[in-house]
């Protein structure tokens, strides 16, 4: 395993504008993650990081994130083969969340559900209505649930 480019919270002003990464983990080790496609910048879903996550993830390409309900890392496609290839990471300027800026393939998608992304639904008056496109895949048949 590779040396890790995480390093320890130093100052303040290091921090912000230093060119180490110092990610701030929450008190349950976890830091939020946005997840957008890199060709059209769609956000394609959220979900949480540990700092294992986050070193998998720059050590392989694969976006990996961690299940807080399996409790167990999640490298993103290892179920469905729709696999997040990581074209760049980017962190916020105090390094409290994660960006990742991921390849899906054309024809790839993000959600669980089949969606290209987990945001396909939209608040219309007081429902929500379907606004993500046609499913990419059929769960039932990928998961066979």
């Amino acid at each position: 395993m590779s040396q890790t480019c995480i390093h320890e919270r130093t100052s303040h002003e290091e921090i912000e504008n230093g060119q180490k990464l110092q990610p701030k983990f929450d008190s349950n080790g976890l830091i939020p993650c946005i997840t957008t496609e890199v060709h059209t910048n769609e956000v394609i879903m959220f979900a949480w990081m540990n700092e294992e996550a986050l070193n998998h993830t720059i050590e392989t390409g694969k976006a990996t994130y961690y299940s807080r309900s399996r409790g167990k890392l999640w490298v993103k496609g290892e179920s469905s083969g729709q696999i997040q290839w990581v074209k760049e990471l980017r962190t916020d300027c105090d390094q409290d969340v994660i960006l990742i800026k991921a390849d899906i393939g054309e024809n790839g998608a993000a959600c669980h559900t089949g969606y290209k992304s987990c945001f396909y639904r939209k608040l219309d008056g007081d429902k929500l209505v379907f606004d993500g496109g046609e499913r990419v895949f059929d769960p039932a048949e990928v998961y066979k649930k």
